[in-house]
């Protein structure tokens, strides 16, 4: 007679539950590897749409730091860093109020904002772990190095802001800065100078001048936002005016931010790509196409030497391996731009 409650005689039936425990793990790990090369069980890579660049009234912004997350929140943006002038906004009550996994981040930052001869040099730290005292220097070049290590002594990411703002900082200059990855090659303020002017080169000329050098520079599109109550005002400087698509794993502060220290995103003022691919032997870029516009895309080497244009989606150029670089601009009829990162041809890239 079996005892009750007794497992005896119950091995075929506890055999089956245990396969077919397994057989649904297996399954669910399967799935979880899809579209990952070599078949890793890591999460696939998507894209986030975030601003690097952003300012509130504790600074000189005109809005609390809930109403400008709310704004970005509200309008599609999946992370957000505050970057008020030599001010650390906090970050975790926002993140309590308006953060949600995989929805959207909040990320602490500061514009150490510094002057060397009257001239304004801005540049961020996303992440910076604690306020970041403008360094100063003899030189700006010694001035943005001095604030570019102090930004990463305090565990954060340095990027040099509107470079022709005041006309303060040259190509020469930045080409001086060690242990720097990102600047921006547009930033949507009204008085910055992105086209340049007068003798002095446009920033996406000032990114080529950089490349052409050996230098490897990451360009970010920003809006760097002051004034949300101002809306149709084009002497605001308002918000949604340029911002990054980061490809990463999850919307985390560590997954961006190497994401961006590795160039696996792209700068935009408006159009949107599905794809980019990047290696020493191909630059491809598939675009989100509107039924309204039309696209050319321009791949650019050495110089700033256009190497071809094409109005093909996707557009794919072969590297030949001469070229010393190869980014991408893709152009929109109707005067939005997408900056795709450059590929530096005999360099090995940084690791993520």
């Amino acid at each position: 007679m079996r005892e009750r409650g007794s497992w005896r005689g119950r091995g075929p039936v506890l055999t089956a539950v245990v396969i077919a425990a397994l057989l649904a793990l297996g399954a669910r790990a399967g799935a979880q590897a899809a579209g990952r090369p070599g078949g890793s069980a890591e999460p696939a890579l998507r894209w986030y749409k975030g601003n690097t660049h952003t300012h509130t009234l504790n600074s000189d912004g005109d809005s609390s730091p809930d109403e400008v997350a709310r704004w970005y929140r509200e309008h599609g943006y999946h992370f957000l860093v505050l970057s008020d002038h030599n001010f650390l906004t906090s970050t975790e009550g926002l993140n309590a109020l308006f953060g949600a996994d995989e929805r959207f981040l909040i990320l602490p930052g500061e514009e150490v904002t510094d002057r060397v001869d009257g001239k304004p040099l801005h540049v961020n730290g996303l992440a910076v772990r604690h306020l970041v005292q403008p360094q100063g220097g003899a030189t700006i070049a010694d001035a943005l190095q001095r604030n570019v290590d102090a930004i990463r002594a305090a565990s954060g990411v340095p990027h040099l802001n509107h470079p022709n703002f005041g006309w303060a900082v040259s190509a020469a200059d930045i080409l001086r800065v060690k242990n720097d990855r990102l600047f921006e090659v547009f930033n949507g303020h009204p008085m910055v100078n992105n086209a340049g002017g007068g003798g002095m080169p446009g920033l996406e000329e000032m990114w080529d001048i950089i490349l052409t050098s050996g230098k490897l520079l990451y360009g970010l599109a920003t809006d760097d936002a002051h004034h949300f109550k101002r809306p149709g005002d084009p002497a605001a400087s308002g918000p949604g005016r340029g911002w990054v698509m980061v490809r990463a794993p999850r919307l985390s502060p560590r997954a961006i931010l190497e994401a961006l220290e590795a160039g696996d995103f792209y700068a935009t003022t408006g159009v949107e790509l599905r794809d980019v691919q990047r290696s020493a032997a191909r630059v491809s870029v598939e675009i989100a196409a509107t039924t309204y516009s039309r696209y050319t895309t321009r791949f650019v080497g050495r110089d700033g030497r256009v190497l071809a244009e094409s109005s093909a989606n996707p557009a794919v150029y072969d590297i030949k391996g001469d070229e010393g670089y190869v980014r991408a601009v893709v152009l929109e009829s109707n005067g939005a731009k997408a900056w795709v990162q450059p590929v530096m041809l005999g360099a090995q890239p940084p690791k993520r």
